[in-house]
C-alpha cells in the first residue's frame, strides 16, 4: 500500500529521492527490516498471550524422552511469521501482481490448515490433531489452485506465458527445458504437497526448521530475481519470467520475520511454530518454486527437507517389510526424522542444528552455481 502511495507521489509531484520505492531491490529490503522488527516486537506478546491460555506442546510420548521437557513450551508460533510476513508484503509489495496474490493466498490457506491442526492438538486435546485425510485435503486445493491457475489462465502472468506455462528449468543442462505437459496439475499439487510435509517433518528440532527455511529463501530470492530480470535471465540461460521478480518482496518478508522469530525458536526455544509455521512455509518453499519454474531444482535446494523426508519412508519401507518377512520389524534409523537419529546417537540438539544448516548453505551455494554451469 506505501508502495502506491510513494509511487503516486513519485508521479505526481516528482520530489527527489522518491524514484527509489520503484526498485525492487530497496523494497525487499523495506520489507525484510519492517518484518523483522516486528516479529521481534509481536513475538514475545503472543508468547505471554499462549503461556496464559496455555496452549502449549503437549508431551510427546514416541519422541526421543530428552524432548519430554520441552511439554508446555508455546506453540502455534508460526502466526508471528504469518503475520510478520503479510504486513510487510501488503505495505511494500506489488499487491496488484498476479504472483504476490498467488503465493498470499497459498500460504495463509496452508497457515490456515496448520493452525486447524495445531488448535485441535493444543487446545481441544485431540492427540492426533486435524484427521491427516483433511489435512492433504487442505494441500491438494492449494496445488490445484496455483497449478489450474497457471496451466488455464497463462495469459494473466504476462505476455507469451501461455508457451511455457508448463514447462520447467533443468538444472546443470544448457538449453533444456521440460514440458511436463498435461501431467503439469498433478505435479503441482504432489510438489505442493511433498514440501509442505517436508518442512512439517523437519520441525522437531529448536530453530532447525527455521533456519533451513531462511537458508533456502535466500537461494530462491536470488532465483526469483534473476527470473523476472531479462538481461540476467539471458545470461543464465534460464526461463524469463517478467513480474517474478515481484516474489523477492514476499521472500525478503519471510527471510525477515524467519529470523525474527528464530531468535526466540533456537534451543532452548521460547516458543514452536506449529504446524501454523511448517506447513506455510513448506507450501510458500513448493509455490515460490513452481511459480519460477525451478521445480526440479527442489531435492537440492531443499536437500535438508528431502534428506529428512527420504529417512522416514526407508524407514517406516523397511520396518514394514521386515516385519512381514521376519515377523519382527526392524530399522535402519534409531528414530525417524533422521534428526531424531543424531539425537539418539548422543549428539546435543544445537550441534545438529548448526550443521544441518552448514549442510543448508552448501546445498544453495550448488543450487545457484547448478545454472552458471549450464
Amino acid at each position: 500500500m506505501l508502495y502506491y502511495l510513494f509511487d503516486y507521489i513519485n508521479v505526481k509531484f516528482d520530489p527527489p529521492g522518491f524514484d527509489i520505492f520503484r526498485f525492487l531491490t530497496f523494497r525487499s529490503a523495506l520489507a525484510a527490516i519492517t518484518a523483522l522488527f516486528l516479529s521481534l516486537y509481536i513475538g514475545p506478546k503472543i508468547i505471554k498471550l499462549l503461556q496464559k491460555h496455555q496452549i502449549g506442546e503437549a508431551k510427546k510420548e514416541i519422541g526421543p524422552k530428552n524432548h519430554w521437557s520441552k511439554a508446555g513450551t508455546p506453540t502455534m508460533g508460526g502466526l508471528i511469521i504469518l503475520f510478520s510476513v503479510v504486513v510487510p508484503v501488503l505495505l511494500w509489495g506489488d499487491i496488484l501482481s498476479i504472483y504476490i496474490i498467488l503465493i498470499l493466498t497459498g500460504t495463509l490457506l496452508l497457515g490456515g490448515v496448520g493452525f486447524l491442526d495445531d488448535y485441535l492438538k493444543v487446545v481441544k486435546k485431540f492427540p492426533n490433531g486435524l484427521i491427516a485425510r483433511y489435512k492433504l485435503l487442505g494441500q491438494v486445493v492449494v496445488g490445484l489452485l496455483v497449478g489450474s491457475m497457471i496451466y488455464f489462465f497463462p495469459t494473466i502472468f504476462g505476455s507469451n506465458f501461455d508457451s511455457i506455462n508448463t514447462f520447467t528449468t533443468l538444472p546443470f543442462f544448457k538449453n533444456v527445458n521440460l514440458d511436463f505437459s498435461i501431467l503439469y496439475i498433478p505435479m503441482v499439487i504432489f510438489i505442493i504437497t511433498a514440501t509442505s510435509n517436508a518442512v512439517n517433518l523437519t520441525d522437531g528440532l529448536d530453530g532447525l526448521s527455521i533456519g533451513v527455511t531462511t537458508i533456502v529463501m535466500l537461494a530462491l530470492a536470488v532465483l526469483a530475481y534473476m527470473s523476472g530480470n531479462a538481461i540476467y535471465a539471458k545470461y543464465l540461460n534460464i526461463i524469463y519470467l517478467p513480474g517474478t521478480g515481484e516474489l523477492t518482496v514476499f521472500i525478503a518478508a519471510l527471510i525477515g520475520a524467519g529470523l525474527g522469530f528464530l531468535w526466540f525458536n533456537f534451543y532452548p526455544a521460547q516458543i514452536f511454530m506449529g504446524d501454523t509455521g511448517s506447513l506455510a512455509l513448506g507450501g510458500a518453499f513448493g509455490i515460490l518454486a513452481v511459480l519460477i519454474k525451478k521445480e526440479l531444482l527442489i531435492p537440492i535446494l531443499g536437500g535438508v527437507f528431502f534428506m529428512e523426508t527420504v529417512s522416514v519412508i526407508i524407514q517406516r519401507v523397511y520396518f514394514k517389510y521386515t516385519k512381514k518377512r521376519f515377523g519382527e520389524g526392524k530399522r535402519v534409523f534409531k528414530m525417524a526424522p533422521i534428526h531424531h537419529h543424531f539425537e539418539m546417537v548422543g549428539w546435543p540438539e544445537p550441534k545438529i542444528v548448526i550443521r544441518f544448516y552448514i549442510i543448508a548453505i552448501i546445498l544453495a551455494i550448488v543450487s545457484l552455481a547448478s545454472f552458471k554451469l549450464r
